[in-house]
């Protein structure tokens, strides 16, 4: 027998996604570059692709086992690099919706100065049409949207220093949760954030229990209580804006780009969100 493949998720610790672990949202990231084909993560030969379209990963898209499922369940196999940066102007704040995967998400927020390790998956037309469906793009009444980040506005360097001129990135329709004090909360991993949650509005513990792991139960599949627990957000004053809205509205970022290849974008549904 030869030896165990060092490349493989399982080799790397990298192959628990969220989908089926929901506590362990965003699920584990890379420590380095690297390109995700099939089950293996293997070096990158250049970190710019100027036939696939970047898109920043703020929540588990940079999980590369969230991934491997996401496109699994299209039949897409193209690999994906995915490249290490330093977003400046982009925080990882807390989406204002509860998932139907039994988990509250992440969201990015506009934070001026502040700089934000990332990673940016570049993705081919295939792909992309993937991942807009299982964010819910294509049908305007679900959580994301993808908005175009310019370089006028935000700093996106590669870890070889280079600049991108912009870059996609999924913001919540829903705007983000605040901490307080009227500043956007830091996504802070997710049993400490649902458990912080739990300690607040007793009617949230009212619909998804006393701990993270009863959210996670119920919340897991039940639209109809997830749809209950993201109005709850909103009610309970607890959602604000991301900024990203506030900045002559939504359509600076997120333009009339077609959502994934024609003919096949239109098309997909989101199996989950």
């Amino acid at each position: 027998m030869g030896r165990p493949d060092p490349r493989t998720l399982e080799a790397l610790g990298l192959a628990e996604a969220p989908r089926d672990h929901p506590l362990s949202y965003p699920g584990k990231w890379p420590q380095e570059s690297g390109l995700l084909d099939g089950n293996r993560l293997l070096p990158l030969e250049r970190l710019v692709h100027k036939d696939r379209v970047p898109v920043i990963a703020v929540g588990s898209i940079g999980c590369p086992a969230q991934l491997r499922h996401k496109m699994a369940e299209y039949e897409v196999s193209s690999p994906i690099p995915l490249v290490k940066a330093r977003v400046t102007g982009l925080g990882v704040g807390v989406s204002a919706h509860v998932s139907l995967r039994g988990y509250v998400s992440a969201s990015p927020f506009q934070a001026p100065g502040i700089v934000s390790e990332l990673f940016v998956t570049w993705l081919d037309e295939a792909q992309l049409a993937v991942v807009d469906a299982s964010e819910g793009v294509p049908a305007r009444t679900e959580a994301y949207d993808r908005a175009r980040l310019a370089s006028d506005d935000f700093r996106i360097e590669l870890e070889s220093g280079e600049l991108l001129a912009g870059a996609y990135v999924y913001v919540n329709r829903r705007g983000v949760l605040h901490d307080g004090s009227g500043a956007p909360c830091v996504h802070p991993g997710e049993r400490p954030l649902l458990a912080s949650l739990l300690a607040g509005p007793p009617r949230l513990r009212e619909l998804f229990g006393d701990t993270p792991e009863e959210l996670c139960t119920r919340a897991r599949f039940d639209r109809a209580l997830c749809a209950r627990g993201t109005r709850l957000f909103a009610e309970e004053g607890l959602a604000m804006p991301s900024g990203l809205e506030e900045l002559e509205g939504l359509e600076k970022y997120v333009g009339s780009q077609q959502t994934g290849s024609p003919g096949s974008g239109a098309s997909l549904s989101p199996p989950w969100m």
